[in-house]
């Protein structure tokens, strides 16, 4: 699974009225692991950016006046994302920056080009309520670092939704859903029970990069927690005296 993180920054804040496009980061994940294979951009507008959105992400006219223009780097951007789901923190907004760019160009929509887009805003609505769910909010809220982030950027901010995006839906990697009991859906039918003492399975060791990837996983739930996870705590061990009793 190929899933792309993607943030923009803009002269303003409305494509309608003329606003562009003068920075965009592409974070790649494969299988939720981050790849280190990023796109990134600065993109001259052909305009002064607004000062109020100056202040934010402080790309001058100046900075921005020997870079490529859109036109120069959007077939590469397409091909990035190309078949990829695209995970943005307030889609709507970079959804229609990329397509003003792409109909200045006479190209069809972002969203011809890539997979599902998913919008972290709208999740962190769903699962934080009536709470701040700014990018910088959720990064407090589980425990990112952002303390390096003074200004906007593009692939900066890119990176950090890669991090919330993960420990947001970390709950979706399980694979177990209990389908008996009282947490049965209605009307569906119990799982057949399999008699497992019959069956002579094979354990399969886990591979070095099995292993790696496990580790990382657990160093990724030990940041999130601000400490040990459980899954790093070790059953305790089983008194002697204990099993000889169990066993009388």
């Amino acid at each position: 699974m190929r899933q792309i993180i993607l943030d923009t920054e803009t002269t303003g804040l409305n494509a309608r009225t003329g606003d562009r496009i003068i920075e965009i980061g592409c974070v790649e994940l494969v299988n939720r692991r981050l790849t280190g294979n990023n796109l990134h951009f600065y993109v001259n507008p052909e305009r002064d950016s607004d000062p109020g959105a100056l202040a934010v992400h402080g790309l001058t006219t100046e900075f921005l006046s020997d870079k490529p223009k859109f036109a120069e780097v959007a077939d590469e951007i397409l091909d990035f994302v190309r078949d990829a789901d695209i995970i943005i923190h307030n889609a709507p907004f970079d959804i229609g920056f990329l397509d003003a760019e792409l109909a200045l160009l006479g190209k069809p929509g972002f969203k011809d080009h890539c997979g599902e887009v998913i919008d972290t805003l709208v999740q962190a609505k769903q699962i934080f309520p009536g709470k701040r769910n700014s990018l910088d909010a959720l990064c407090d809220r589980f425990g990112i670092s952002n303390a390096h982030r003074t200004l906007h950027g593009a692939l900066l901010d890119s990176e950090l939704l890669a991090e919330v995006y993960l420990a947001m839906t970390r709950g979706q990697e399980s694979l177990v859903i209990d389908m008996l009991g009282e947490h049965a859906a209605p009307g569906a039918a119990a799982a057949p029970r399999v008699q497992l003492e019959s069956i002579d399975l094979p354990v399969i060791m886990a591979s070095d990069e099995e292993l790696g990837a496990h580790n990382a996983v657990l160093n990724d739930l030990d940041k999130a927690v601000k400490g040990t996870s459980v899954w790093r705590t070790e059953p305790a061990p089983v008194e002697a005296n204990t099993a000889d009793a169990q066993n009388a």
